[in-house]
């Protein structure tokens, strides 16, 4: 799960089902900015080439987002397994599937703490790493519950590339986005917390170390076009869905900014500017206004060969 930001407060927030719970309308509302549908079809039709039914577990499933996008494409017969440690979350996910044609469970847990057997055809985690101190091991569990030929797939972020994606019309993205401190405040963050928003471009790294072959890793097609010209409910969902997601959002008041990022290392120079290219982007951005934004979002997968 990709977490709401303001660019410099993007940092590694402790992952637990009671701060994830609060999220379901954040979760519900921001997905659809990270992927096309067809895209996925292609994947899972021509380049995995996944043609017998599976059976999926899904790590950090939240409220079963891959589970809806990936079970309608996928061939009659696959089963879906999601694994969360947010009650409510596994609450929200069970009424989506009530009424669904699709054989899908529902475990509540701490996946830290949990052993899983090797039953499963595909393991899938979607923006889960990245909020985990220990990523290397979980790809380790991961690995553990597939059988033979089993595939990992794991969709997440890379945030540096992420922040360099955005292109605000009539604004200098200088102006809006300081790449180099963030991508040394996102280090810093990694190195002391082992929480990882870059984890995305590692993961083939990490796969091959744990034995995993044929690894692929792919990046998402997407790329999200805020066109006032275009129809106004299009343009305001959108527009929403960004806000939502925290682009363009009020950075609070300037005191707290400030100390929590010299808290994580940064200078008091590099705070100060940063709360003010994140307050000056919170009053330029509008519906509008032109802007593009690619997530780039990193899709890796692999094969265990037992």
């Amino acid at each position: 799960m990709i977490i709401r930001f303001n660019f410099a407060l993007n940092g590694v927030i402790q992952m637990d089902g009671y701060y994830w719970d609060s999220k379901f309308n954040y979760l519900s509302k921001t997905r659809w900015l990270y992927y096309n549908d067809d895209y996925l079809n292609f994947l899972l039709t021509n380049v995995w080439k996944i043609t017998s039914p599976v059976r999926i577990i899904d790590f950090g499933c939240g409220y079963g987002y891959l589970g809806t996008k990936l079970l309608p494409l996928l061939p009659e017969g696959s089963t879906y397994t999601g694994v969360d440690a947010g009650g409510k979350l596994i609450e929200h996910a069970k009424e989506i599937f009530q009424q669904a044609p699709f054989k899908t469970e529902f475990i509540l847990g701490d996946i830290q703490e949990m052993d899983f057997n090797q039953q499963y055809d595909i393991v899938v985690c979607h923006a889960f790493l990245l909020h985990v101190e220990n990523p290397r091991e979980i790809l380790q569990k991961m690995t553990d519950c597939l059988v033979d030929r089993g595939r990992i797939i794991c969709f997440e972020t890379h945030w540096i590339s992420n922040m360099a994606s955005y292109y605000l019309d009539g604004i200098y993205p200088s102006d809006m986005v300081q790449l180099g401190f963030l991508q040394e405040l996102f280090e810093r963050d990694t190195q002391r917390s082992g929480k990882d928003g870059n984890v995305g471009i590692k993961v083939p790294i990490y796969l091959s170390r744990l034995g995993v072959r044929q690894i692929e890793c792919r990046v998402s097609d997407r790329v999200n076009f805020l066109d006032p010209n275009c129809a106004a409910e299009k343009n305001n969902e959108l527009y929403n869905s960004l806000k939502e997601d925290g682009f363009g959002a009020d950075p609070g008041e300037e005191k707290l900014f400030i100390t929590n990022l010299l808290n994580r290392g940064a200078t008091f120079d590099e705070a100060q500017k940063e709360f003010m290219l994140e307050s000056f982007l919170s009053k330029v951005f509008s519906k509008d206004v032109f802007l593009t934004y690619s997530p780039n979002m990193k899709i890796t997968t692999g094969i265990i060969e037992r």
